[in-house]
C-alpha cells in the first residue's frame, strides 16, 4: 500500500511539472526601425513578455503562438504592430465572441534607450533587461522583472512578486505595487529617494540607511533613502518589502 501512494504521489508530481503539452506552434518575426529614445508599446493576454536592448535602432518582434487544440486556433489570435512616429505599438487581439486556447510569448529587442510606455500581460511574466529609460511594466498574475536597467520602471501585479534590480534610479516618480507577493528593489549605494513604503502582512528591511519622516510602524514607513530624491512608493498586501544594494547581481 505504500508502495502504491508513494508511486501515486510520483506520477501526480510528473503530470504537474510536465503540464498539458501545446501541440501546435507558430513563430513571427517582424522588425521595425526606432531610434534610440522612442517609445514601444505592447498588450499581450496570454503569455509572458521578455524585452531586452541590442546595439540597434530598431525593435525586433518574436512572437511564439501555441494551440492546444487545433492549429486553426493560432490564425483567431492576431498579432497587430503599427509603426508610428519614433513609435512602435504591439497589440495581441483575441476574439471576441468565442474562447480560444491559445498562449502568445513575446520575445523583444529595442534599442538601449528606449521608453516602455506600456508593456502589460495578463497571464505570464513581465521581464525586462539592460535598458536605459523609463517604464510602464504590469501583469495581473505573474512576476514583473527587471535586471541591469537604469531609470525608472515602474511595475505593478496582482498575483505575483516585482524585482528589479537598477544600475542608476531616475529622477522621476517610481511605483512598486502588487497584492499578492514580495517587492525586492536593488539600487546603488548613491541613489536617493523620498520612501513611502507599506505591506499590511510582511515584513519592510533596507540595507540602505533611511531617515524616518512622520510615523512608523511594523509594516510601513516613510523617509528619506540617501539625501532623498523623487518619490518612491512601494505597496504590497501579503509579501515582504526589500531594499537592497545594486552590485549586479542580487
Amino acid at each position: 500500500m505504500k508502495r502504491f501512494f508513494a508511486g501515486a504521489i510520483l506520477f501526480a508530481a510528473a503530470l504537474i511539472l510536465t503540464g498539458p503539452a501545446r501541440a501546435y506552434d507558430q513563430t513571427i518575426v517582424k522588425t521595425i526601425p526606432l531610434s534610440a529614445g522612442g517609445t514601444f508599446r505592447l498588450e499581450n493576454v496570454n503569455g509572458s513578455v521578455e524585452i531586452s536592448a541590442w546595439d540597434r535602432n530598431e525593435v525586433e518582434i518574436r512572437a511564439v503562438k501555441s494551440a492546444r487544440r487545433s492549429a486553426a486556433d493560432l490564425a483567431l489570435v492576431k498579432i497587430d504592430v503599427k509603426s508610428l512616429t519614433n513609435s512602435v505599438q504591439v497589440t495581441t487581439n483575441y476574439p471576441t465572441d468565442q474562447g480560444v486556447d491559445v498562449n502568445v510569448e513575446y520575445h523583444i529587442r529595442v534599442p538601449h534607450r528606449v521608453l516602455l510606455e506600456s508593456i502589460a500581460t495578463v497571464n505570464g511574466n513581465v521581464r525586462v533587461t539592460d535598458i536605459d529609460g523609463s517604464g510602464q511594466l504590469r501583469s495581473v498574475n505573474g512576476d514583473v522583472e527587471v535586471y541591469d536597467c537604469a531609470g525608472g520602471f515602474s511595475a505593478s501585479s496582482t498575483n505575483g512578486s516585482i524585482h528589479e534590480e537598477l544600475r542608476a534610479l531616475g529622477t522621476s516618480s517610481l511605483a512598486l505595487e502588487t497584492m499578492n507577493g514580495s517587492v525586492l528593489l536593488a539600487i546603488p549605494t548613491s541613489a536617493g529617494a523620498n520612501l513611502d513604503a507599506q505591506t499590511m502582512n510582511g515584513e519592510i528591511r533596507t540595507e540602505k540607511p533611511v531617515l524616518m519622516n512622520g510615523a512608523f510602524g511594523p509594516g510601513s514607513f516613510r523617509g528619506k533613502l540617501g539625501i532623498g530624491g523623487a518619490p518612491l512608493r512601494i505597496r504590497t498586501v501579503n509579501g515582504a518589502i526589500q531594499i537592497s544594494i545594486w552590485n549586479g547581481t542580487v
